[in-house]
């Protein structure tokens, strides 16, 4: 009998507490987990930890799934505790994994497999941008990051801007976070004045930041204070 993959989320914003912004009912999923999936093993560990699970994390076994998993190969091979019927959980960096995230590659292996997989309940800084930001929820597309480079960067949020307004879609995006003044000062010089934007900054935390005007009215305000801090754009009107 083949094992199921927990798909588990963690907590956007550090310092928070896990509990804060996770259902307590997840605790019981992870309680019976001891093979995980990560993007990261130490902060994965930080977080179990910091969840109280019952089991000792010395007991835990942990494999690292990132951008350095070149090899189809290894994904097979952290799979292969599943089918023999180990189930695990799968962990990202922070929020929702399988979204934006690496995971995505061992779940897609699943299916392939018949393996079941259970997504539980938790925060995406993707999703709840969007629903603090009034832009278009009945139609919107996440793009993942913008080319660094220039004109191929300018010329991308333009094409951006065209959708959202051919296709009435609101258009979401992110940037490395040392990145984001800069993109923030090429969507002020790049984008229509009746262009809505949205900044969504450091989601579930205490300085959480979430406002949405036009780029006309932008342009009349201080940058805001996104310098280094995990951000989501969206564009829309």
């Amino acid at each position: 009998m083949k094992g199921t993959i927990y798909m588990i989320p963690c907590p956007i914003a550090d310092g928070e507490s896990v509990w804060e912004v996770l259902p307590k009912a997840n605790l019981d999923i992870m309680n019976s987990l001891d093979y995980f999936v990560v993007e990261n093993i130490r902060s994965a560990r930080r977080f179990l930890s910091k969840a109280g699970i019952e089991r000792k994390i010395d007991e835990l076994q942990f494999v690292e799934l990132n951008e350095h998993t070149t090899s189809s190969a290894d994904v097979e091979r952290m799979l292969r505790p599943i089918l023999e019927g180990r189930s695990a959980g799968v962990i990202s960096e922070a929020g929702v994994p399988g979204v934006a995230d690496p995971g995505a590659d061992i779940v897609a292996l699943a299916h392939k497999h018949d393996i079941r997989v259970v997504p539980l309940v938790g925060p995406s800084s993707i999703l709840m941008a969007m629903m603090a930001s009034g832009q278009n929820g009945q139609s919107f597309s996440f793009v993942g990051y913008l080319p660094v480079k220039e004109p191929e960067r300018t010329r991308h949020i333009r094409n951006l801007e065209q959708r959202a307004i051919s296709e009435r879609s609101a258009q979401i995006f992110i940037e490395a976070p040392y990145r984001n003044i800069k993109l923030f000062d090429t969507l002020m010089k790049s984008l229509k004045p009746a262009i809505r934007l949205t900044v969504a900054c450091d989601i579930t935390s205490h300085d959480e930041y979430i406002k949405t005007a036009t780029i006309e009215q932008w342009r009349r305000k201080a940058v805001p204070n996104i310098e280094k801090r995990p951000t989501i754009f969206i564009l829309g009107i």
